[in-house]
């Protein structure tokens, strides 16, 4: 029987040089840097770049489409096993210890963008494959490590991939947790816009949280003016004390600016975090606002504050196998001239739908002035536990790690394993580890990455010579 993790160890050293010199690139989609040559920005087409270079040297068959997506091929066959990672990341926010871009292994952790979401895993599943080779493994399929280069907003490039090249008969995502998640829940952002203008003795001149819809805000901004300036510095200056976050005011010449900070957590899991943007809205409610300030601090203060399974809106919703409706209010904005506009975004489980989400919403908006829409969309996705690729996973899991009660999970994550019929996700966040993803100091402990690569190894194995 092979010893998959002495495989593994084996190739510590050289996955650690690969994937820290991959995780250097700030490889965040920026369409302000776009070109027709760079469609989301130089910095994911580098990474696109120096990924298929090494495994070009590694003797893969490689392709870049567009500088969108590429993939590493082995093998041949009818049939295709898909493993779909992504190189992109979320940018780096404010709060690190160290540069988010310039990884360090401190006390077992690799810590950096990207070591937990999703360059870590991702790299561990293709050294899984790239070892399989080495050994001399024949597979009886074709195996083709796609990655994607903007996971974290559009899909833009996995979704070329599914337009220009064959679909896969079935496959994984090495991009959430471990054992197996077979189903993730629906997505969807329910977009609510509203005018300006302000109508009360105090004044909100603008307002702005968060850097991407699947992120709970760690830093929220707002300007006021107030009729008693001493008396809000006051307040705020109370408000902190009695709540878990951290803020500072300064007065100027065009009013007080007030900064609150929460802690950032993933979008499908809000519960986890601290939303520094609800949480300064109701500080904001405190004063003498009006028109269409007033309204959009009410409705984020009153509605949106610490309700993260829509309980205010009497749209709570629990299924019995994908679990309950979650919402992350992830990006705020006012401005008193020209409005402004709020991403709710869902994670909805079977049962509900859009269309649904939108009538609550619009329940409780429309009497604040406001308007509600969605565009894009994802339906809840499922593979059965019976199905042979799960269990095949579930096996090599519980193989490397001994965990026989180990059962697949729904989650509220999207990954591109649902753009398969037969996709999951598959690791590498352990059980026990700390999910950090989206945070600051995302980190991931080496170990964990050394045993998901022997996990990887074992599950390809498997898939490939059946």
């Amino acid at each position: 029987m092979t010893d998959w993790l002495k495989k593994a160890e084996a190739q510590r050293e050289d996955y650690l040089a690969d994937l820290t010199a991959l995780m250097k690139i700030e490889s965040v989609r920026d369409d302000a840097a776009a070109t027709d040559e760079y469609p989301l920005g130089p910095g994911t087409a580098q990474a696109l770049a120096a990924f298929l270079e090494m495994a070009k040297q590694d003797g893969f068959k490689t392709k870049n489409i567009d500088n969108l997506v590429g993939y590493a091929e082995w093998g041949e066959g009818d049939e295709t096993l898909a493993i779909l990672a992504h190189l992109d990341v979320m940018p780096a926010g404010n709060g690190w210890d160290t540069p988010a871009f310039d990884p360090v292994v401190k006390d077992g952790k690799l810590i950096g963008r990207g070591a937990s979401d999703d360059k870590g895993p991702g790299m561990a599943a293709y050294y899984a494959m790239k070892t399989l080779k080495e050994m001399g493994v024949t597979p009886n399929k074709k195996v083709r490590f796609i990655v994607g280069t903007d996971e974290e907003s559009n899909w833009t490039g996995m979704k070329r991939y599914f337009e220009v090249e064959p679909a896969p008969t079935y496959g994984f995502s090495p991009d959430a947790e471990f054992p197996v998640i077979n189903g993730e829940k629906g997505q969807v952002s329910m977009l609510v816009d509203y005018p300006g203008g302000n109508a009360g003795d105090d004044a909100l001149i603008s307002f702005k949280a968060g850097l991407r819809f699947n992120m709970v805000p760690r830093e929220a901004e707002a300007l006021v003016e107030v009729s008693d300036k001493e008396a809000a510095v006051a307040a705020f200056t109370a408000f902190l004390d009695k709540n878990p976050v951290e803020g500072e005011c300064k007065l100027d010449h065009d009013g007080l600016h007030l900064k609150v900070i929460g802690k950032a957590a993933h979008g499908m899991e809000p519960e986890k975090g601290i939303n520094a943007a609800t949480y300064l809205a109701t500080f904001l409610d405190q004063l003498q606002l009006g028109g269409g300030a007033g309204q959009f601090v009410d409705f984020v203060a009153n509605y949106l504050h610490l309700d993260t399974c829509f309980n205010n809106f009497d749209g709570a919703y629990t299924d019995e196998v994908m679990g309950d409706l979650t919402m992350n209010v992830g990006l705020l904005s006012f401005d008193a001239a020209k409005g402004g506009e709020i991403d709710m975004n869902f994670r909805y489980p079977k049962g509900v739908t859009p269309d649904l989400l939108q009538e609550k919403v619009l329940a409780v908006a429309k009497d604040h002035g406001m308007t509600v829409h969605y565009d894009r969309f994802e339906v809840p996705h499922y593979v059965d536990a019976a199905d042979p690729l799960v269990k095949t996973l579930m096996k090599a899991y519980i193989d490397q790690t001994g965990e026989t009660d180990a059962k697949p999970e729904v989650v509220g994550g999207g990954t591109y394993g649902r753009l398969m019929d037969r996709g999951v996700a598959f690791g590498a966040l352990m059980p026990t580890t700390e999910n950090t993803m989206h945070q600051a100091n995302e980190y991931q402990p080496v170990a964990d990455l050394i045993k998901s690569m022997a996990i990887y190894m074992e599950a390809i194995h498997d898939l490939v010579t059946d």
